[in-house]
């Protein structure tokens, strides 16, 4: 039997499979972990491999150990600007669980944070988007560098949203208590007035998620603000929703999702690695001679 996947094709002959190891597999999907156990029935030389976010891709039936290590991790970074590693070759698990949280890295200085092109792609400097606090002042992203920031764009409308909201509370609880003051979440309402989006989570008991406004104004406004006083379409943004960032000290993307995370304290280890790690720089001052 043939198999076509994210990975491309592969031959599937009698092995013994071990859903256990399917089931460990980091932040993927239950696709991605069915051809986990269609790998392990497939002949060597082969080799999975799987990136932060859930991509993942792999080979096998190649001449060498070597030559599957390569293809496996072609087939994964080919959809994701994360950094893709090994989780299988041939038939040992090969992930690297201490290193596994380091690959939202490496975080670029100050410097190099202010010549990165803008957009919204991971390595790129974040769009400045502008916002009103809890008191109705007027904010903007670049308000906050020198903190880890999480940008989350939701509705009230968008169901897929709403069945995220539990994840993010739990990473807000846990981030409060593992690294206080080091991480900001902004979520964002989008395509709807901030009074609904709040009334709901009012209501839902969301009301402690940190809800900021958009100045979205209803279902037919579809762009965002910028500090700059320019608008930019979301879709620019967020593909779907709900969409999430995370940036770095220097506003720089250091990882995105589009649509739902179920476990979203899976990606903890992530939020301390970039908390310790990401470094801004004093601006420098000329003197005098």
């Amino acid at each position: 039997m043939v198999l076509l996947t994210s990975g491309g094709f592969h031959h599937v002959i009698g092995f013994a499979s071990e859903p256990a190891d399917a089931d460990a597999i980091p932040h993927v999907d239950a696709k991605a972990r069915q051809n986990f156990l269609a790998y392990r029935k497939a002949a060597n030389h082969k080799a999975f491999a799987i990136a932060p976010g859930g991509a993942w891709g792999w080979e096998a039936e190649l001449p060498s150990p070597e030559a599957a290590d390569s293809r496996a991790l072609y087939n994964c970074q080919v959809t994701t600007r994360q950094k893709c590693v090994l989780y299988a070759a041939d038939d040992a698990i090969v992930f690297d669980a201490e290193t596994w949280p380091t690959l939202w890295g490496p975080y670029p200085g100050s410097a190099d944070a202010a010549t990165a092109f803008t957009g919204a792609a991971v390595g790129e400097r974040f769009f400045n988007i502008a916002y009103k606090d809890a008191a109705g002042a007027n904010r903007s992203l670049a308000d906050l560098r020198g903190k880890i920031l999480f940008v989350h764009f939701w509705g009230s409308w968008c169901p897929p949203c709403l069945r995220e909201l539990p994840a993010l509370q739990k990473l807000q609880e846990q981030l409060e208590s593992t690294i206080p003051d080091q991480v900001v979440m902004i979520l964002l309402q989008v395509r709807e007035p901030f009074d609904e989006a709040r009334s709901w989570a009012e209501d839902n008991g969301f009301a402690s998620l940190p809800l900021y406004d958009s100045g979205s104004s209803g279902s037919d406004d579809t762009t965002l603000a910028r500090g700059d006083a320019e608008r930019i379409e979301d879709r620019n943004i967020a593909r779907v929703f709900p969409s999430s960032y995370v940036l770095d000290r220097n506003g720089i993307v250091l990882f995105s999702n589009f649509g739902p995370v179920e476990d979203w304290l899976e990606y903890l280890p992530f939020f301390v690695h970039a908390a310790r790690h990401s470094k801004t720089t004093p601006p420098k001052t000329s003197t005098q001679p």
